[in-house]
């Protein structure tokens, strides 16, 4: 998702960078409850009252006076952002000396095949130190704090908050006097949590039981039969290109018929034929004479019913 180069001091290491977590929460979709069918939300232009397309949106701030700053892709395209391909390692400090509250993603950093050996002694290196490295990464036109850490003998990059980020804790018990608790009280804490201490934390004795509870729901409702059929949508955007595709192979299909038609030889009519034969100064003998075509004209005056023909009076 990113491919960049990891730099400290003279030493530069090529690297790609990838989510280091993933979501294994079931997925739904917004739904009209009566009949199950999917709720879209479009894009509208308040004032034009009209659907807006992808390529007329951009990001706007608005003043304290309700004016609006439009910017468009290629405003922040033209931003400096020096971190947008380089994540240089500006300081090494103690894990323990950042609170993990400052913490946001975490990604697994590879090495390119030329550059496994400086990745290896960085990760030994800052292993045997006990050490982390503060950097910053800008990902999706984003710039973040980051920290390059030692985990199962590869290094992440834990994305980082900015001070401003983080908000001070401000309640009323906290400018209060606080409770005196006794020592009787404290001893008893203390015992409780040695009690429930384990030596590591485990993360694989933990199971996320809602997520569990909700996927036996489901499945529950899928083998009882109880689930709804949506009636058939609209067209929407999302569906265009594929009636856009199915358009495309039908104009191919109705194209390939009509060369093949076309490139079938013509037949032509007996009487264009033999007229087109016959030699100059000689009359066709398909040429009609002007005695049959007034026999042919009268019959066809008595084909025509006498109810067409008052029709076609009136």
């Amino acid at each position: 998702m990113w491919k960049g180069t990891v730099t400290f001091g003279l030493v530069a290491i090529p690297v790609r960078l990838f989510a280091a977590t993933q979501d294994q929460s079931l997925s739904f979709h917004q739904v009209h409850i009566p009949d199950g069918s999917r709720i879209q939300h479009r894009r509208f232009c308040a004032a034009e009252d009209s659907e807006v397309p992808y390529d007329e949106i951009g990001k706007g701030y608005e003043t304290a006076d309700g004016q609006m700053v439009v910017l468009t892709d290629e405003d922040l395209a033209e931003l400096p952002l020096p971190s947008a391909h380089t994540v240089q390692v500006l300081a090494f400090v103690p894990i323990e000396s950042v609170d993990p509250i400052h913490f946001d993603r975490t990604y697994f950093l590879e090495p390119e095949k030329s550059a496994v050996k400086p990745f290896v002694m960085l990760r030994d290196a800052m292993s045997k130190a006990g050490q982390v490295a503060v950097t910053k990464i800008a990902i999706r036109q984003r710039e973040s704090l980051a920290l390059l850490r030692v985990y199962r003998d590869d290094i992440v990059v834990e994305t980082m908050l900015w001070p401003e980020q983080v908000r001070t804790p401000d309640f009323d018990f906290l400018r209060a006097d606080p409770p005196q608790v006794s020592a009787k009280e404290m001893k008893m804490a203390a015992q409780l949590i040695e009690t429930m201490a384990e030596p590591v934390f485990d993360a694989d004795a933990y199971r996320d039981e809602y997520q569990k509870a909700l996927k036996e729901l489901v499945r529950t409702r899928i083998e009882g039969g109880d689930t709804t059929t949506p009636p058939s949508a609209a067209v929407t955007a999302d569906d265009e290109v594929t009636s856009l595709l199915e358009a495309l192979s039908n104009s191919i299909e109705a194209s390939r018929g009509s060369t093949s038609s076309t490139s079938r030889p013509t037949k032509t009519s007996p009487r264009k034929a033999s007229s087109t034969k016959s030699p100059p100064g000689k009359t066709s003998s398909k040429k009609a004479s002007p005695e049959k075509s007034g026999a042919a004209r009268k019959a066809s005056e008595k084909k025509t019913s006498p109810k067409k023909a008052a029709g076609a009076k009136k």
